[in-house]
């Protein structure tokens, strides 16, 4: 519908917002003669079918503001707030569009508390909501979208909608930037995710002058510190050019509603879906764990999210201040071991670090048409020049970027880039013999290369025989592509039955480690020394062929500081094991639930398992090449190596899902009581988001060192859950803590685990955290969200008969999956 000039008029009144619209008949789209009157939350105008502008009370603030909204979604999503810092606070308003071509909204006394600010005038404007959600102000005969005397689109809030751009125009010098609400009852601005246009453009997100994350410079492909990818839900695009610098996107399908929000509340970007019967779905969010965090290794230093610690020096630097570095300040950074003598080149070369996102550009220089070498050759003569990559990443494309400073704000990442690093030559040897080595042996490497590879595809058809014959390749996807990424992820090391034999001292009963689902796990030493444990499946066993080519298939190639390692498999005759990394201190239920072993796992150590953990997880949803479900995370399945540090194992019953799928249902529901969410044990809907019920689940069990399933208590008949939920609403959650780890020093870490594990149990899965949000609030001090009422809130009796499933089809469940022996 289009405004004209005059079509606002609002009216004195005590109780309730009053609108005078009056628009022509050849304008109207719902033809309005007369005066109607408009409450609060009513629509004042209303665009083709998608979005509607009217007055709304955020949250439970009792202030009035003028807004765009999804006209039919049934949860309120705001999308703009037009006074975002002038709120009103009485009822009597006037919204009005002047001749010139400017919107004005006036509070009660007349003073104008929220303008368009048209630069331009026309005779004739008119304002109009696009079905885009663009409220525009534009000629009234006039429909050219670069003709619009005033767009919305230009002036973000906290919500990145299609069709938006997110950058500055070169030449106006107008900078459009998303900024987040203060919190949900006021939409002020909050933190910033703006483009910085000093040296090579890039993002940042910061909470006032403080900047706490960067995606990395864009690359031709994506921003290089992110996992951006084409997908079935949207289109993206970067523009640079002489006039504008922007990022945008566009969805693919017209009837899929997908936005991406700066939210408050845990300082993040977040992309939300939405779907008519779970409401909004998130498809994913920046930053993800700690490593996104700007800055937190210092300058020349590498967070690697999957090490602990998590910073380290580029290879040929050293910490600056040794002793913050062992104690785990990072921020100094690192040093070259050996300094820059900058004698023009001489005496110096590069050294290239690969999967790295680029560091931070403000103090770059760029060329988009250099080659690499002329990009390192100017690099080489420049004593401000500390390193250089490639500008653009597409096949046939190139570009030069140099950086005129010390690098900072790296982290290493599959989807990372190459950086030339300048060094001191003492540190790379003689480059030229180097090279003349290179020519020399050239014909020889190709020799022995093609003879490496007859011999290695005359074993790989000999091995891929082999494993056709166990029945392993007929695992999987019906799908081609699936099932060709399970073929490639089968290529395991293949270990001797005899071997395996020697190693377990023929299966004896004193190398037994436990026994579970699977079959028994013995511990085994081969002939190098080298510890390993054996899962050996079981003829009887309730998980069976299934699950083990499962196993193999997810866990293969899975490289992770918190995931167990498989090193290899043996499969002969009617055979099967998997053979994984021994951990000598076994698994985490063996010391939490031990009165006496309890004792040594004091709140650093378990805090430090819970994090160790989410960063598994975070891999698993996230970050692996597929997003995998584990579907069994519990204490047994949780194995600590000699440091305490926490691996994830058991992948028997995982699932994985494409980039894309966020839920999955299953006719046959396995994992343990007790662990499993309410959607999964009773209606077999299992998502990422049933992992982290699980995660909330142990996270209890690690602070309280009590199990979930059979915790009873003198004064009610709830679970752990209940217990910890009932306490948390009276003020009294620090009762949860096993009490032989209360230490007042810890206390506020104490408090966040429980409430971090509360919002993980909440019953409803879209009120359920992703784990890269954990990750960052178990790291953060900020304030957290009120977790709701958690899944099985119910007295005992009932939570039995929740826990059974009433669905028709069969169903199965491994109570245990390794359950180790104790000493008598």
């Amino acid at each position: 519908m289009r405004i004209s000039t005059d079509s606002f008029s609002m009216f004195l009144s005590l109780t309730s917002v009053i609108v005078i619209l009056i628009i022509s008949e050849a304008e109207a789209t719902d033809r309005i003669t007369t005066t109607q009157f408009l409450r609060e939350n009513e629509t004042i105008v209303s665009s083709g079918g998608s979005f509607e502008l009217g007055f709304f009370r955020p949250g439970s603030s009792q202030n009035l503001y003028l807004g765009i909204w999804y006209k039919k979604i049934t949860t309120r999503t705001v999308v703009w707030v037009a006074n975002r810092e002038a709120p009103l606070t009485n009822q009597s308003v006037i919204l009005k569009i002047s001749s010139p071509g400017i919107l004005n909204l006036y509070n009660e006394t007349g003073f104008i508390i929220w303008s368009s600010n048209t630069s331009r005038s026309v005779e004739d404007p008119i304002a109009q909501l696009l079905d885009s959600g663009n409220l525009v102000v534009r000629e009234a005969n006039d429909d050219n979208p670069e003709n619009f005397l005033w767009q919305s689109f230009d002036y973000p809030g906290n919500t990145f909608l299609p069709g938006m751009k997110l950058g500055k125009n070169l030449i106006t010098d107008l900078d459009r930037y998303l900024s987040s609400w203060k919190s949900n009852d006021d939409p002020a601005p909050g933190n910033t995710y703006r483009i910085d246009t000093r040296g090579y453009p890039q993002f940042f997100l910061r909470n006032g002058a403080i900047e706490k994350y960067r995606p990395g410079p864009w690359n031709g492909l994506t921003f290089s510190g992110t996992s951006l990818k084409p997908n079935k839900i949207f289109n993206y695009s970067f523009v640079f050019s002489k006039e504008e610098v922007y990022y945008t996107y566009e969805l693919i399908n017209s009837s899929v509603v997908s936005i991406s929000v700066l939210n408050q509340s845990v300082g993040v970007m977040q992309r939300w879906t939405w779907t008519d019967n779970r409401g909004w779905i998130l498809f994913s969010e920046i930053p993800k764990d700690n490593c996104d965090i700007y800055a937190s290794c210092g300058e020349y230093g590498s967070c690697n999210i999957g090490n602990s610690p998590q910073c380290g020096c580029l290879d040929k630097f050293v910490p600056r201040h040794q002793n913050n570095w062992d104690s785990g300040d990072w921020s100094s950074g690192c040093i070259r071991r050996v300094p820059l003598a900058c004698r023009g080149g001489e005496g110096e070369g590069f050294m290239k670090y690969s999967g790295l996102k680029l560091p931070d550009t403000r103090n770059s220089w760029f060329n988009t048409s250099m080659t690499l070498e002329e990009c390192r050759k100017m690099c080489l003569g420049n004593c401000s020049c500390m390193a250089y990559a490639r500008l653009d990443i597409r096949k046939g494309a190139s570009g030069c970027l140099m950086w005129l400073g010390s690098l900072v704000d790296i982290r290493e990442t599959d989807d990372g880039q190459d950086i030339y690093v300048k060094m001191a030559s003492s540190e790379l040897g003689s480059q030229g013999k180097r090279r003349e080595a290179i020519i020399v042996s050239l014909t020889l490497v190709i020799g022995v290369s093609l003879l490496c590879l007859s011999l290695s595809l005359y074993f790989w058809k000999k091995k891929h025989r082999q494993l056709e014959r166990t029945g392993i390749m007929s695992h999987g996807s019906s799908h081609t592509e699936t099932s060709k990424s399970h073929k490639e992820d089968l290529q395991l090391p293949s270990f001797d039955l005899t071997t395996i034999v020697d190693a377990t001292d023929n299966f004896s009963l004193h190398n037994k480690l436990g026994e579970g689902g699977f079959g028994p796990v013995y511990k085994g030493v081969l002939e190098g020394g080298q510890e390993i444990a054996v899962k050996r499946l079981s003829s009887s066993s309730r998980q069976g062929p299934d699950e083990f080519k499962n196993e193999v298939i997810y866990i293969a190639k899975l490289q992770h500081r918190n995931l167990v390692k498989l090193l290899g498999c043996c499969i002969q005759g009617e055979e099967k094991m998997l053979i994984y990394e021994y951990l000598s201190n076994k698994s985490l239920n063996l010391f939490i639930f031990d009165e006496t072993l309890s004792k040594l796992l004091d709140w650093p150590k378990r805090f430090h398992i819970i994090n160790g953990i989410a960063r598994g997880l975070v891999y698993l949803h996230q970050d692996s090449r597929l997003r995998i479900i584990h579907r069994d995370l519990k204490a047994s399945n949780i194995l600590l190596d000699i440091d305490m540090t926490p691996k994830i194992s058991d992948f028997g019953m995982a699932r994985s899902f494409g980039a894309n799928e966020t839920e999955a249902n299953t006719n046959r529901v396995v994992g343990t009581y007790g662990y499993m969410s309410p959607e999964y044990a009773v209606d077999g809907i299992f998502s990422v988001k049933s992992d982290v019920f699980s995660f909330g689940v142990l996270v209890l069990e690690i602070v309280s060192g009590k199990r979930n399933r059979g915790f009873s208590h003198s004064n009610h008949l709830h679970n752990l859950l209940g217990h910890a939920w009932k306490l948390y609403q009276e003020g009294r959650a620090l009762e949860v803590v096993d009490a032989a780890i209360v230490n007042s020093i810890y206390v506020s870490e104490m408090l966040r685990s429980i409430q971090v594990a509360l919002l993980c149990v909440q019953q409803s899965p879209e009120d359920r955290p992703s784990m890269s949000s954990v990750v960052l609030m178990l790291g953060n001090d900020g304030a957290l969200p009120q977790p709701k009422q958690p899944g099985f809130f119910t007295e005992r009796k009932v939570v039995e008969s929740e826990y059974s499933t009433s669905r028709d089809t069969p169903s199965s469940v491994n109570e245990i999956t390794i359950t180790l022996l104790e000493a008598r």
